[in-house]
């Protein structure tokens, strides 16, 4: 994969010692050194807040206020308490995640930040540690009851499994899969990309195409498909590019270009506009504020950038 095509939240350097979260003897000992790190995420009261905002609320964190933001982590005996998530070992080193039951609480060098806002400009430890609790998080928060029976499920292997207290069947964590592409096409001799507008969008966001991969379908199936559903747009050759971790709450996007070669009935209203852009062009509009493109901590930015061969200023 080339450096460029790695999107923000795919940056680790966390070893995730998945052989270490049944060894409670282990987790234990790993828990009481003062060495090891804790990460603190946000909660609170589903019954309160809703599911929705729930979900928004646990991807935030404490985060320095210098110039480049650090994650505030804490050792275990200052840690509140709470679930408690093996993030992974580094250098010898635990980290932990707990889910505390209360708000988190802003100091003189400290403020909660969510995953959205600091993604991008963590660096490659700290992006990986807060993805990878957010994604486990939030799974353990609405998967608190067996889809088998119905019974309740007890958290297990330090946060990556769930045993239903009435079956002992064990639950994963889940993800759903999405695929996101760049369309191109030549015309005229010219290069161009296709980027689209949500109905719901400020007028001037702009952004590559996305979807939800059906049952049964392959990841390049579900790239032809959401592009002649949302644009009317024909496209062959599927080429992977790279994946992406989107924790809010659990999809995991897989990343593509494809090239456009005719036109179709467009059956999905979800996207409002569908524009072609050469790079001078695309270039102009994001000088003039004309277009807005997403932030660098989604996949959608890495791609377009990618396909345009450099930075691009501004995003939402």
């Amino acid at each position: 994969m080339d450096a460029d095509a790695i999107p923000a939240l795919s940056r680790s350097t966390i070893d995730p010692a998945g052989h270490r979260r049944l060894d409670e003897a282990w987790l234990d000992k790993a828990w009481a050194d003062p060495a090891s790190r804790v990460l603190v995420l946000e909660s609170g009261d589903p019954g309160h807040h809703g599911w929705q905002a729930l979900m928004a609320k646990q991807s935030r964190a404490l985060v320095s206020t210098g110039e480049r933001p650090e994650l505030v982590l804490s050792n275990p005996l200052q840690a509140p308490e709470g679930e408690r998530y093996l993030l992974g070992v580094e250098d010898g080193r635990a980290y932990f995640a707990v889910r505390a039951p209360t708000e988190l609480v802003a100091g003189p060098h400290a403020r909660p930040a969510s995953l959205r806002e600091v993604g991008a400009v963590l660096d490659d430890r700290d992006t990986g540690l807060l993805t990878r609790a957010i994604a486990l998080a939030n799974w353990n928060a609405t998967h608190g009851f067996c889809p088998r029976c119905g019974a309740r499920t007890a958290m297990a292997a330090a946060g990556h499994v769930r045993v239903c207290e009435e079956e002992g069947t064990e639950q994963y964590p889940r993800m759903d899969p999405a695929v996101i592409m760049l369309v191109h096409r030549e015309r005229d001799g010219r290069e161009e990309m296709l980027l689209g507008n949500n109905p719901n969008w400020d007028a001037r966001r702009f952004s590559v195409l996305a979807g939800f991969v059906d049952a049964g379908e392959s990841l390049e199936q579900a790239v032809v498909r959401e592009v002649a559903e949302e644009a009317g747009v024909v496209v062959e050759e599927p080429k992977y590019l790279s994946s992406q971790p989107w924790p809010f709450p659990r999809s995991l996007m897989m990343g593509y270009t494809a090239r456009a070669v005719g036109e179709t009935e467009r059956t999905d209203d979800e996207i409002a506009v569908t524009r072609w852009f050469t790079r001078p062009e695309l270039w102009d509009a994001l000088r003039a504020e004309e277009v807005l493109l997403p932030g660098r901590v989604s996949i959608a930015r890495t791609l377009i950038e990618h396909w345009y061969g450099g930075e691009l200023p501004g995003g939402w």
